[in-house]
């Protein structure tokens, strides 16, 4: 099993990845918003589309008792992949994003 210090980096790399990829229309950032004191990582969309203001969260994680809680993910493929393939358990990872009462349903993942 990972020690915490692993999991936190094995987040940063993968949000950092996505810093690089630029949006194909307005003056739009992604920024990795990163707290390690408080186990919480975004990835933050900022800037403008023309003359409207984008601001808001495309990903949002947080490390609660060991495991990871995706509680935005905005993601086409969704980052819980980028996670199981960079070696986190199915069993680690909570879709907080779906109903608890759905979670249950979702094969290999953690209910809570």
């Amino acid at each position: 099993m990972d020690s915490l210090e692993d999991v936190r980096s094995i987040i940063e790399s993968i949000l950092i990845e996505y810093t690089r990829i630029p949006y194909a229309y307005g003056e739009i950032q992604t920024e990795p918003i990163f707290d390690r004191a408080h186990d919480r990582y975004l990835l933050m969309n900022v800037g403008w589309d023309s003359k409207k203001r984008v601001h808001g969260c495309l990903v949002h994680i947080d490390i609660i008792d060991g495991k990871l809680w995706i509680q935005r993910d905005g993601l086409e493929h969704g980052v819980a992949t980028d996670l199981i393939e960079a070696g986190i358990p199915t069993d680690r990872i909570v879709l907080a994003f779906k109903p608890i009462e759905m979670r249950r349903y979702i094969t290999d993942y953690a209910v809570t």
